[in-house]
């Protein structure tokens, strides 16, 4: 290994330290109570060396989504294994109530902080790398679902919106523990999955 490559290996391994440091802080203190002082105490770095690798706590923040959707994505790869689209929308749908539920720190980062946003604004980018991924599949099979005639037909990205305001509306809910008020405590994940199964046959041809 060259010179340049072991530098960029080390750059790697500093900024994975930081990201993590950062979750870590994030997740005991809350977004908005972490700065770019306290992380760097934590890494025993310097506020200044941290800004060679990120430009503010929202460029942190915005790995830190990208990260989570990597996760997200890797949950749903059982998907190809689905021949029917309309079985592929279900798990699609109980795959991301699991997933905001297992992960209710990445999910608030990914879904409700308006940090990651501004950045992709700041960056003037036009592009939200992992989401829009994560989205794009949402879209597909949704399309594929009308193509063969298995929901009515409509406006794919206004037929998507539905889905997702649903399912996210349900994990932001469950886990501010708001939706134990409905059901019992032991029984909510299994209603979570049977509104979202609802909402998609709601959407099924007469």
């Amino acid at each position: 290994m060259g010179i340049l490559e072991r530098k960029e290996k080390q750059r790697e391994e500093i900024r994975k330290m930081i990201l993590e440091a950062s979750m870590q802080l994030f997740v005991k203190e809350g977004f908005e109570n972490v700065s770019i002082r306290k992380i760097a105490d934590l890494v025993e770095y310097s506020p200044t060396t941290l800004y060679i690798y990120f430009k503010d706590k929202n460029e942190i923040l915005f790995h830190l989504c990208e990260m989570g959707f990597e996760r997200m994505i890797a949950s749903n790869l059982a998907l190809v294994q689905l021949e029917n689209p309309i079985d592929r929308l279900y798990l699609l749908g109980e795959n991301y109530i699991n997933f905001g539920l297992e992960n209710p720190e990445y999910y608030d980062l990914m879904f409700i902080q308006n940090a990651p946003m501004k950045t992709i604004r700041e960056q003037n980018v036009g592009h939200w790398p992992n989401g829009d991924v994560a989205l794009e599949t949402l879209k597909h099979i949704i399309q594929e679902c009308m193509d063969k005639k298995f929901i009515q037909s409509g406006d794919v990205a206004t037929i998507s919106m539905a889905v997702w305001a649903v399912a996210h509306g349900l994990v932001s809910l469950a886990i501010r523990q708001r939706l134990e008020r409905l059901v019992e405590p032991d029984k909510v994940v299994q209603s979570m999955h049977e509104s979202i199964r609802w909402m998609i046959n709601t959407l099924k041809k007469a």
